[in-house]
């Protein structure tokens, strides 16, 4: 049985819908889940069954219609939307598919964008930066733009912009949706090591079976609703 403290994410009977004309759409279903501290978890399932719905509302983009989501002993649903935002700038990074970098900007400072919004002098913001740049490899490619880099490449420094502000949580989108294989399997293995060497809580939409293989753990939704397999 696992212990409070190692339960990082609580999901307690989690619904969300949407109005159309006259009628709720049900994206979620009554969501139970915990994530533990440093787990990597994959969220499967086909277009529609609520995955990106699902990690918006972990990460605070999205509210619940009807639930209670805590991340670390604290209840997001519950909080304004200013505390939320704040919550969120400190304790969620975000990887999307598309890489979502600043073409004019270089890599140390589209990495840099996520601590604009701190008290943190330039010099600790460039320590910051080269720090996680390192971590995900490319500490020798900080002054380089989008343009000049890899799609892997690009997803790493969008990698990197998620850990720069050291947030609790790892939230990413189809991660390796828009790369090739060799490209995807090494943000895979990148992922791998944050959680494994750096005890980073992970938790990866995917509909990929390669991908959620590299998972520590997969979770798969059908229609809005946990199910132990998505049907044939």
């Amino acid at each position: 049985m696992e212990s409070r403290d190692s339960v990082l994410v609580r999901v307690s009977g989690v619904e969300k819908y949407y109005r159309r004309g006259a009628e709720n759409v049900h994206v979620l279903a009554g969501i139970d889940l915990e994530v533990r501290r440093g787990e990597f978890l994959a969220l499967m399932g086909p277009s529609g069954s609520g995955k990106s719905t699902l990690l918006n509302l972990v990460g605070g983009l999205d509210r619940p219609t009807a639930g209670a989501i805590t991340v670390d002993g604290r209840r997001i649903d519950q909080l304004g939307e200013r505390p939320l935002a704040a919550w969120r700038a400190r304790h969620v990074g975000f990887v999307f598919q598309l890489y979502n970098l600043l073409p004019a900007l270089t890599a140390e400072r589209n990495v840099e964008l996520p601590l604009l919004l701190t008290h943190l002098s330039a010099a600790r913001r460039r320590r910051h930066v080269r720090l996680a740049l390192e971590v995900v490899g490319l500490g020798h490619r900080v002054k380089h733009y989008p343009r000049q880099l890899s799609g892997g490449e690009q997803q790493r420094v969008g990698i990197a912009r998620a850990l720069v502000t050291d947030p609790t949580l790892l939230l990413c989108d189809e991660p390796t949706g828009d790369l090739d294989r060799k490209a995807g399997d090494e943000i895979l293995d990148l992922l791998q090591s944050l959680s494994r060497d750096h005890g980073k809580t992970i938790i990866m939409v995917t509909h990929d079976p390669h991908a959620s293989a590299r998972a520590s753990r997969v979770v798969y939704l059908y229609k809005g609703q946990i199910v132990p397999e998505v049907p044939k």
